[in-house]
This record gives C-alpha cells, structure tokens and sequence, in this order.
C-alpha cells in the first residue's frame, strides 16, 4: 500500500517573524497551536474545520493547506484518490502570527506522514526548502518547522536556516481587525538610508545576543528602522501601543507584518487596549509535530 491506513494528526505552532530588526529573516515559535488531522479516503476532498477562519477559508482544492500537501506529494511521486482533512485552528488569521506558515507547514508534513515511507524520501532540509517556496520567504516556516528561534537566509536558491534554544517570557496582544501582509508588504519603500541599514544590521546581531543569553539587552536590541515605522499607517493602534510599552521599558515589537504587537515580558496586561486579546507565552522548544 503507497499510503498508511489511519489519521495522521500534526501540530504546528504559531510564529512571530522579524521580531524588530531582523526583517524577512528572525522567527520564533510560540506556544500557541493549530491542529489538523489528514486521512486518505477512496475520492473527493473534504474539510472539516472549526475555530480561527472557519467561515472564511476555502473547503477545496485552493485551501492553502490542501496546495501544500499536493506540492509534496507531486515530490513524493504519489497523489491519493481523497483526503479528509479536520482542522482545529486556534491560530488568529491575518494577525501577523504566522497561521500562513502554519497551515503550510502542516501541510507538507501531513503529506509525508501519509505516504508509506515518506520520511525516507522526504528530509526536513527539502520540506524546509518547499515550504519557503510556498510562503515566499524562510523566517515562519523556519520556527513552524523546527521550532525555538531561528535565523533563515537564502543562499542562493537554497533556504537556510540556524535553529537556537531560547528561554524568554512573550506576551502577545492581538487586535480585532486583521491586516493583510500584501497591504503591509507594500508600504515599505523600495530603497533605505544607509544608516537605517547599518542601525538595524547591528540590531539584528544584539537580538540574537540578547535572545541567547543577554535579556537585558532587549529594550536596545529590539529597535527597528527597516519596517515598523512605515507601516504604522496600516495598523496605527499597534504602534501607538508598540510606543506606549517602549516608552514604560518593556522589550516590543510588531509580530510579523502585524497588526498583533508581541512584547518580551509577562504581567503587562495593564497596557492591553479595549477589545483587544491579550495572552501570555512561551517559546515552542517543538515545531510541528505528529501527535500519537
């Protein structure tokens, strides 16, 4: 038989990318998590999904989910006939914590997990690669993937990425309203100072000092001049809150392209805007994973 004959169950985590300066390349997973459940059956492809997007996702072949499976079992050589698919999202959508790359992620290791073998014919550095190419760029799916704290490049055509433990308090403040990356991607300019560049080179390299083993460093090693000020005409909310918890010295950031605002420090529920969610976590040591 080309495919198992049971569910296969994976968990994925959500992300939050650029974590400040390190734009398009910085991730790290958290402790928060989508649920999706792939069983071949005999035709057809059905959905089954609750909770995040239930009502606005797509139940058919264009389901980001579903286009990742196909992509990997076009690399796998082996398509089956249907696939039931139960979603348990938790993940909020077009917030900025990574539920694109979640879905992809789940996605491609759903796919492998279903084929007799798959893990054999598919590694992690290939899955890592299709993946990037899914999403468009390494920082989410890196830290879905692997989990912790990664740093992702591109070396060419190949996506890379260095994968760090870290222990560090997050809190994340989500607002109601979405914002979708394409606005927020295109309100950044096409070119940048040279001393932006340089600030936020130096930055990025504090972060990760900081991340590893110098907290005290965050306040300074979360400043961003690439990105977060251009966009705050998208989501001025966040940033009047990103400036507010700067200001009383707690370590924040915008969480990927926003609008979510992810602070580095539990106990600041204080600053938590009306009708906002708030929630308190901790970086996922785990990236996706199969659940027994």
């Amino acid at each position: 038989m080309t495919f198992v004959d049971r569910p296969v169950t994976v968990r994925v985590p959500a992300t939050s990318a650029n974590l400040g300066p390190g734009f398009d390349s910085l991730g790290l997973a958290l402790s928060w998590y989508d649920e999706v459940t792939a069983e071949v059956t005999e035709s057809g492809l059905t959905f089954d999904i609750r909770g995040e997007g239930a009502d606005e996702v797509p139940r058919d072949e264009t389901h980001l989910l579903y286009r990742a499976m196909d992509a990997a079992f076009d690399l796998l050589g082996e398509h089956p006939a249907g696939v039931h698919l139960t979603c348990r999202n938790t993940i909020p959508h077009g917030r900025g914590l990574g539920s694109s790359a979640a879905a992809i992620v789940a996605g491609v290791v759903l796919a492998r997990a279903l084929v007799v073998g798959g893990a054999d014919r598919l590694d992690d550095r290939t899955l890592f690669g299709l993946a990037t190419d899914l999403e468009g760029h390494p920082d989410n799916v890196a830290p879905a993937l692997f989990g912790g704290f990664t740093i992702s490049w591109v070396d060419g055509a190949a996506a890379e990425t260095l994968r760090l433990d870290v222990d560090v308090d997050v809190t994340v403040f989500v607002p109601p309203e979405a914002v979708a990356t394409s606005v927020a991607r295109g309100l950044l300019p096409a070119e940048v100072p040279h001393a932006d560049a340089s600030f936020n080179a130096g930055r990025a390299a504090l972060l990760v000092a900081a991340l590893t083993g110098a907290p005290e460093r965050l306040i300074s090693a979360t400043e961003d001049r690439l990105h977060q000020t251009y966009r705050a005409d998208a989501m001025p909310e966040s940033y009047k809150l990103l400036r507010r918890l700067r200001v009383e010295g707690v370590p924040a950031v915008v969480s990927g392209a926003g609008p979510t605002v992810l602070a580095f420090a539990h106990g600041v529920q204080e600053w938590n805007p009306p009708g906002w969610a708030e929630r308190e976590l901790r970086v996922s040591s785990q990236g996706a994973a199969l659940v027994p």
